[in-house]
């Protein structure tokens, strides 16, 4: 299969690589560790990225699978990342361009009727109206009640966890993290009276309950329910029936393109660009980066701290400083020496959950999808194509029983699928006349019961059904298809790294989150080895392009290198 990686590059030499001691290293070059090494190289030390792969970006990548066709392999919207990012390391500058929908959701359903959401709330009201009156009058005061936690939610993404001092146990050292916790739960705190009592009682109700408890008592159409549901159960193998599910609606109102909430954007060239725009900013400020670098050990001298890496063709790098932007599992089990651990930590990560439901499905095409509840069969793209669309999802349960297909050891028989169409707004990623679609299915287990992914039959099979299902609601999209490529969860953790496949770096229950993330003791990005930090998803606020994990991280790291370096 002919592949080109559209964000490779190599700003460094082998041989420079190892006859230097760099101030800090970054393992893994996804979005989370350039936005690190970005930080830490304008902080005035010297970065090496360290890429195992041909490409830069982890999941936040673009790769010309087909020839013409650019995919988003992994990662297929901009929503999440953090506006200060994008403003501190100017990523518009480096080449970041969103492209805003003309409508945000697009459900078609088997009778023939749709529910198109966007970005007019009259027109919204019109739409859900058609199902249920009821619910058109409370969806507006559904979205002002998320609205009014995403200050709260503002603040603790962009906030390191005030966690336990670790590494430096001087009196002044002590007394600068005391102030530091004070602040936050003062800030914190001024957050929550802001919200006053009754819409604390209502966030907390939201943070605790499942998904489906929460949606019931706001409305009563299936469809919109299961519209909003699709928030909640992305890239898990939790149900909407799992108490705590409830609180990833935020994302339904946390993303934002251009400080306007609710807008989840395509990226002109893929989600590529946002790991180039990144990788540019980085390297506008010293940062050096090296792809086909595979890291296969962390060197940790006798004292117990982190004097650089070993690669695997056995080149050694050495830093007193290693940031790790691969998953907790695979830093802490796979790079670092076990006697160099505390069992207590090397539990808590063994004990993880990286359970994933999720396969990829990257189409080409030669036509843009027709869905037969839209009418006439217009070759120019619509609202709709340019919307995230919702496949088998017209109600609560045609979720409920793609989940309980895969709690049952088997791939969904009717996975729930979001099918987004980039080429609908970028001419940048397809030939003229042709298009790119996005597959991202729900359930699909590690290890089914009845095959294997390593089975081609197997596969065909699964991504065969998928089209078939389509084909429901748009009579001909199996006949347009040209090519696909497809990343089950096994497929998933040996390109990407993502272990077990969770595109999170780990399940995102309340149990994983804020102070339990990766580890209780261990959220604030410090690691039981000196000189060692996590960066990825796997850490504080946790998963999506965020980029939040890597700044924090990156503020933890130059903060202890410039006190470390001041004596």
């Amino acid at each position: 299969m002919w592949r080109s990686g559209l964000n490779s590059r190599s700003t460094t030499s082998a041989q420079a690589l190892k006859e230097k001691k760099w101030d800090a290293l970054v393992i893994g070059s996804g979005h989370n560790g350039l936005t690190a090494a970005a930080y830490l190289a304008r902080g005035g030390l010297s970065v090496a990225v360290l890429e195992r792969r041909h490409v830069i970006g982890g999941a936040a990548v673009t790769e010309e699978i087909i020839p013409g066709f650019k995919f988003s392999r992994c990662s297929y919207l901009q929503s999440l990342l953090r506006p200060s990012v994008i403003r501190e390391l100017e990523l518009k500058r480096h080449g970041l361009k969103l492209l805003k929908p003309t409508a945000t959701t697009f459900t078609p359903c088997l009778d023939g009727r749709y529910l198109l959401l966007g970005h007019d709330d009259e027109r919204n009201y019109l739409e859900i109206s058609k199902f249920s009156k009821y619910d058109a009058d409370a969806f507006p005061r559904y979205e002002n009640q998320l609205y009014k936690f995403c200050k709260l939610m503002d603040f603790v993404l962009d906030s390191q966890a005030p966690e336990t001092l670790h590494w430096d146990s001087s009196f002044t050292a002590w007394m600068r993290d005391k102030l530091e916790k004070s602040v936050f739960w003062a800030q914190c705190l001024r957050h929550v009276m802001a919200l006053g009592q009754k819409d604390m009682v209502n966030f907390m109700d939201l943070l605790l309950s499942p998904t489906s408890k929460v949606l019931n008592k706001w409305f009563e159409s299936d469809i919109l329910k299961a519209v909003l549901a699709g928030d909640a159960i992305v890239g898990s193998m939790a149900s909407i029936h799992t108490p705590g599910s409830g609180y990833v609606l935020l994302h339904h109102v946390m993303g934002e393109t251009d400080g306007e909430r609710n807008v989840w954007s395509h990226v002109e060239g893929g989600m590529g660009s946002v790991s180039t725009a990144i990788s540019n900013a980085a390297i506008e400020a010293g940062a050096s980066i090296m792809t086909n670098a595979e890291v296969s050990q962390l060197m940790i001298g006798n004292s117990g701290t982190i004097e650089g890496v070993l690669l695997a063709d056995g080149t050694r790098v050495r830093s007193s400083v290693v940031l790790s932007n691969a998953t907790p599992h695979r830093t802490f089990l796979g790079l670092v020496p076990r006697d160099a651990l505390p069992e207590d930590f090397l539990r808590a990560i063994e004990n993880s959950d990286y359970n994933s439901g999720t396969t990829k499905i990257n189409v080409a095409v030669d036509k843009l999808p027709w869905f037969h509840c839209c009418g006439s069969n217009n070759t120019e793209a619509g609202p709709q194509h340019t919307a995230t669309i919702h496949i088998c999802s017209e109600s609560m349960d045609n979720i409920g029983s793609a989940c309980q297909d895969a709690q049952n050891g088997l791939p969904s028989k009717r996975p729930v699928m979001e099918m987004t169409i980039p080429s609908s707004l970028d001419k940048t990623i397809s030939p003229p006349g042709k298009h790119v679609v996005s597959l991202f299915t729900q359930y699909t287990p590690y290890k089914p019961s009845d095959g294997s992914w390593e089975n081609p039959t197997y596969r065909e099979a699964y991504a065969k059904r998928c089209f078939s299902l389509i084909d429901e609601y748009a009579p001909g999209f199996s006949s347009s298809i040209i090519g696909y490529d497809m990343l089950t969860p096994p497929d998933l953790e040996r390109e990407f790294g993502l272990t077990g496949g969770n595109i999170f770096h780990g399940a995102t229950g309340l149990d994983s989150l804020f102070f339990m993330r990766p580890a209780k003791g261990w959220s604030g990005y410090r690691t039981p080895v000196r000189g060692l930090y996590l960066c990825g998803s796997g850490t504080h606020p946790g998963g999506g392009v965020m980029a939040a994990p890597g700044r924090n991280a990156a503020r933890i790291a130059l903060r202890d290198f410039k006190k470390h370096h001041s004596w």
